[in-house]
């Protein structure tokens, strides 16, 4: 039986991050799929399998890295949405964001995140912080059941 690679969904508007992300996580040789979405309405899209994402394949993320200052739908509203759906709130949601405001960090936390990291402004720190944030959540964490796609052989 071949395992299924984990997927990682990475909500994220600015193009330099997303680049900076990648690269970090490839660096890492982390071959995990990283599917990439520019807003919280794409990221609920995706999530929900809906629109441009409604004939992806099954299962969850084993990671949502969600920026909070997002177009469209702010990454809160994506977070809580997440948190309080039944087939989605296992899913681990690190916040990955310039913010250092205490309210952000707050509501964060009480809507359910499961991190909450603050990009670091120095180059060197931000690919570090990444490839330790990778590594943790598509290597090291356990997965809740039913959380991937199933393969049978």
């Amino acid at each position: 039986m071949q395992q299924e690679l984990k997927r990682i969904l990475l909500v994220e508007d600015s193009p330099h991050d997303v680049e900076l992300i990648l690269t970090a996580l490839a660096e890492n040789n982390l071959a995990n799929e990283v599917v990439v979405v520019r807003d919280g309405e794409e990221a609920l899209d995706y999530l929900y399998r809906r629109g441009l994402f409604r004939l992806r394949m099954e299962g969850h993320p084993v990671v949502i890295l969600l920026d909070l200052k997002l177009p469209k739908v702010d990454g809160l509203e994506v977070l809580a949405k997440i948190k309080s759906d039944s087939e989605l709130r296992r899913v681990p949601v690190a916040v990955l964001t310039s913010s250092r405001e205490e309210q952000d960090l707050i509501k964060s936390y009480d809507l359910g995140t499961n991190a909450y990291v603050v990009k670091p402004v120095d180059f060197h720190e931000f690919v570090d912080t990444i490839k330790e944030l990778g590594l943790f959540w598509a290597v090291v964490n356990q997965p809740a059941p039913g959380s991937l796609p199933s393969r049978r052989s």
